[in-house]
């Protein structure tokens, strides 16, 4: 069973800046991709970031420029930097790692951020 552990979340003014932590229990080369999703309250969780075993990346329109993914082999490790935060960035961020075959979602357990004026 995989193990996916967020952190790094917390409360920040808007204009500040946020690193989040999802920390795996296997090797990340054994995941087709990672990623980080986002749900706030009361709307469908939704695609932050995400990062393919090439180390290519792709994000939602609203991060873009804003948002950085990127992952650290030797520790088994994704991180999400978000700098620039708006008060709609406030949800709970989940950890994802998707491997191909066969097709199988792991999930962590998600980190809240909450972003004042």
């Amino acid at each position: 069973q995989v193990q996916l552990v967020e952190s790094g979340g917390g409360l920040v003014q808007a204009g500040g800046s946020l690193r989040l932590s999802c920390d795996a229990s296997r090797s990340i080369f054994s995941f087709n991709r990672m990623g980080w999703y986002r749900q706030a309250p009361g709307k469908q969780r939704e695609l932050v970031a995400l990062i393919f075993s090439g180390s290519i990346t792709n994000y939602a329109d609203s991060v873009k420029g804003r948002f950085t993914i990127s992952r650290d082999n030797t520790k088994n490790t994704v991180y999400l930097q978000m700098n620039n935060l708006k008060v709609e960035d406030t949800a709970v961020y989940y950890c994802n790692a998707h491997t191909n075959l066969p097709p199988v979602d792991y999930w962590g357990q998600g980190t809240l951020v909450t972003v004042s004026t």
